[in-house]
């Protein structure tokens, strides 16, 4: 493949799931498939992503950035519980992790990475 390629996984009529462009995957917002509570939502989640990545060629090893929407930021500690167990020890990418209002009220977590391919 060259730097000039593009490759879009699980295209959509309004996003791709993820898409691979000069040895980066740039996944798009992953929210959770399952789960009440933010652990259960966010194991979830992480599951998408590893698979999502597996698909783009990569793994979570090799994360660069990682943004995080919570709808209440006083569940980062439960996230975060979750989330460190799941990163790559000596491998965590740059991380934002804020408040936001999710699309449905039943999602509690989004996340959204890039990784190398």
């Amino acid at each position: 493949m060259s730097a000039h390629d593009i490759t879009r996984l699980g295209v959509k009529p309004h996003l791709s799931n993820a898409v691979v462009h000069g040895g980066i995957a740039y996944l798009a917002g992953v929210t959770p498939a399952t789960g009440i509570t933010v652990a259960e939502q966010t194991v979830s989640v992480l599951e998408q992503i590893d698979g999502l990545l597996a698909e783009a060629g990569t793994d979570r090893s090799r994360l660069l950035t990682a943004e995080i929407w919570l709808t209440d930021i006083r569940n980062r500690d439960e996230l975060n519980a979750v989330w460190n167990a799941w990163v790559t020890p000596g491998n965590p990418p740059a991380r934002a992790c804020v408040e936001a209002k999710l699309a449905f009220p039943e999602w509690l977590v989004e996340i959204m990475v890039t990784a190398a391919v």
